[in-house]
């Protein structure tokens, strides 16, 4: 392997499978993932965790915080910045619920994974420090779901504050994959007075590093990532404050990118479209 992307030594077989009609695509779930940023002496960095090595996946990978939709994501919830209608136009859906559904899992994972909550008690603000006692019990209910994200805001008296969340890209897992999820990017400033921490059971690290710093170490080999995980860390490395690349969200693509296999002569060619560099062939008697 040339660079750091993550490629299990299953793909293979489960493209030769799905080419063949051996295996059925499953639906994808709804997630979210937020490319959290501050302003360094060296330009912009990006919060990144790296999962432990014993998950079964991405392994050893690094990501950023993020996670599937919750059932109860959609429940009515105090709301500061564009409407619903606003966020499904821009995600590119077809309901309002859906829309603060994944708007929320964003916010919720955040919060959940780096200790980082995009709320305040009105809206215009936001909480400070979120590491006390009663701030880690609240995100431990939430991570064990036995605490909604409506409730917990509702309960501290906060507003989710979206405007401070800028969609960026979206993801969507091969179909050969037999967990596939339909993921959001979105940017985020980290806001004043916060700190992030490492509260995700499935991370062994984290890390504040720059976009360009990022790519190199994927391009020697050094990091482990997913392409998702390379291609945005490629289109945020322009910005050289958080809030430049904030604001340049509302220019970003948001058309789904889903990988394609073919049976190309003897050979299975997997392809992101608009993503040549991740492009993989494998011949048909076996990984290369």
């Amino acid at each position: 392997m040339s660079n750091g992307q993550w490629y299990p030594p299953e793909w293979p077989d489960r493209i030769r499978a799905l080419a063949s009609g051996e295996l059925t695509a499953v639906a994808p779930r709804r997630a979210a993932t937020v490319m959290l940023l501050r302003d360094t002496a060296d330009g912009t960095a990006v919060h990144m965790l790296r999962r432990r090595a014993s998950m079964a996946f991405a392994g050893g990978a690094y990501a950023y915080p993020g996670g599937g939709v919750d059932p109860r994501d959609d429940r009515p919830v105090r709301w500061a910045g564009p409407s619903l209608k606003v966020w499904a136009e821009r995600l590119g859906i077809d309901d309002t619920a859906s829309a603060q559904a994944i708007v929320c899992a964003a916010v919720r994972e955040t919060f959940e994974e780096a200790g980082v909550l995009l709320a305040g008690a009105t809206h215009d603000t936001v909480v400070g420090d979120t590491t006390g006692d009663d701030w880690e019990a609240d995100r431990r209910a939430l991570v064990d779901r036995r605490l909604s994200f409506a409730d917990f805001l509702d309960r501290r008296g906060l507003v989710l504050r979206s405007d401070l969340l800028g969609a960026w890209a979206r993801w969507i897992t091969p179909e050969f994959e037999p967990r596939r999820y339909d993921t959001w990017f979105f940017v985020a400033v980290l806001p004043e007075g916060q700190r992030t921490r490492n509260a995700s059971s499935e991370a062994d690290s984290t890390v504040w590093i720059g976009p360009a710093d990022a790519t190199a170490g994927y391009d020697k080999g050094d990091l482990l990532m997913m392409p998702p995980t390379v291609a945005t860390l490629r289109t945020l490395q322009p910005y050289r404050t958080a809030a430049q690349a904030l604001e340049a969200a509302a220019d970003q693509d948001l058309t789904p990118v889903l990988a394609t296999a073919r049976l190309e002569g003897g050979e299975v060619v997997l392809s992101w479209p608009g993503h040549d560099e991740f492009t993989k062939h494998v011949p048909t008697g076996g990984p290369r």
